[in-house]
């Protein structure tokens, strides 16, 4: 079972320990981590704390995704 309340797409970069990741449901939302793992664990906090600033500063929140996925990818911008 995937612990996140919306989508996430994590992608490689060329260096080997640096993955950039987002959520395609949140809008604003972005994060870096080592691994892909990290980027699991760090998206979970960080769309937490997103969701918390989004109603502190009055704007919409996106319902949750009822079937939320993680895409892996590389880097769109450095694979061309």
């Amino acid at each position: 079972m995937i612990d996140l309340p919306y989508s996430l797409v994590i992608e490689a970069t060329k260096e080997p320990d640096y993955f950039g990741f987002f959520s395609p449901d949140l809008e604003g939302f972005t994060g870096v981590g080592h691994s892909i793992e990290d980027c699991v664990y760090k998206a979970r906090w960080g769309m937490k704390e997103h969701v918390e600033l989004l109603k502190e500063q009055g704007l919409a929140v996106p319902p949750r995704v009822k079937n939320v996925k993680i895409i892996v990818q590389n880097d769109e911008r450095q694979a061309a």
